[in-house]
């Protein structure tokens, strides 16, 4: 085996406690050598779950350090552009958390100088691996439901009381629900579906007291399909999580994914071997009518894989593999958010542009 690749970790936020240190810690490809944060409560926590790593408040640390061949960058994201651009020009190879930029200005020099510098450039896109949703992308490709008719995707969550010193719920560039949830929901469609040909939204704060949007209602049209996008914080009791609606029938699926919560438990794909595999009550259901009786079958849910964002890293460092999920690709979600903005202000259907 190559040697590992040293990488440092720049915000040690929920990113990085949760959806990065974990998976860096427990892949031998890689080798966590710093972590920059100034947040004492997660100094304790690094010192108690990755002694290996030296702790630095200042991130020029790690940019500076000519070891560290990667950094992984969890920043608010108002920062993203700039820190994701510092690394670049110090030579790193880069994940940067989504959303990838505030704008398409910032992601198009990043994605430029990266191609300058020679370095790989990603997005953590991570719920490209959620189970369900890699067992929708399953039925569509297998047209299980014949022509598809309608898709909607909700991410909803219950949380009536503003988060105080959250940097996420202040009225600054890159902040609120769509650039968050909606970040997710967007690529996972763009994915199935390619770019819409035009776009609709209601973006709103309903929450009292928000300063930034707490829910949206995000339409992307394509040719026979229209893809519907939800997501809020008043969901006291969600929805499925995944509606399709074809010609032979429709899939339901109620759930989220299960690996989130495994995370903030302290487990690994390393620790938990049954990783990303969802109990069977989380089952998604096909509907359909056959010899005029209605039928409901059960739909196995695939293995839900975060690790195979990084392997898939890791790999395109090396020159083993073509990267998944490439920032070009990250690019044209910021697109989309900066053209539901403009819809909701001026309230009506835009046409995609790049």
């Amino acid at each position: 085996m190559d040697k590992p690749i040293s990488t440092g970790i720049i915000g040690f936020g929920i990113a990085g406690k949760v959806f990065h240190a974990p998976f860096i810690s427990a892949n031998p490809c890689f080798h966590l050598s710093k972590i920059s944060t100034s947040n004492e409560e997660s100094v304790l926590f690094i010192r108690k779950n990755y002694p290996q790593a030296e702790i630095v408040w200042d991130a020029k640390v790690i940019l500076d350090d000519s070891a560290i061949e990667l950094v992984i960058i969890g920043t608010p994201n108002q920062s993203h552009f700039s820190v994701t651009k510092a690394a670049l020009l110090s030579g790193k190879h880069v994940i940067v958390e989504k959303p990838f930029t505030v704008t398409t200005t910032e992601a198009d020099e990043l994605i430029a100088l990266a191609a300058t510098q020679k370095k790989v450039l990603t997005v953590h896109h991570n719920r490209r691996w959620d189970s369900d949703y890699k067992t929708v992308k399953k039925i569509i490709e297998n047209k299980l439901l014949g022509n598809l008719i309608e898709y909607e995707a909700h991410f909803d969550r219950f949380r009536p009381v503003l988060k105080e010193h959250e940097w996420r719920e202040e009225d600054v560039p890159g902040s609120g629900i769509l650039y968050d949830l909606g970040s997710h929901l967007i690529d996972q469609a763009v994915q199935l579906f390619g770019l819409p040909q035009e776009i609709t939204a209601d973006i709103r704060k309903e929450r009292q007291g928000a300063k930034t949007d707490d829910y949206f209602d995000l339409g992307l049209f394509y040719p026979n399909l229209k893809v519907i996008l939800k997501a809020g914080m008043l969901v006291e009791n969600p929805g499925p999580h995944f509606i399709l609606t074809g010609e032979r029938g429709s899939f339901i699926k109620y759930g989220m994914d299960v690996q989130e919560v495994a995370l903030k438990a302290g487990q690994t794909p390393a620790t938990n071997d049954n990783w990303g595999v969802e109990p069977e009550y989380l089952w998604g259901k096909f509907n359909k009518k056959a010899n005029g009786h209605n039928i409901e079958e059960t739909i196995k849910s695939e293995q839900g894989s975060y690790q195979d964002f990084f392997i898939n890293v890791y790999k395109t460092i090396k020159g083993e593999d073509e990267l998944y999920v490439k920032a070009t690709q990250a690019r044209d979600t910021i697109r989309i958010i900066e053209l539901a903005i403009k819809s909701n202000y001026e309230k009506q259907k835009l046409s995609y542009s790049h």
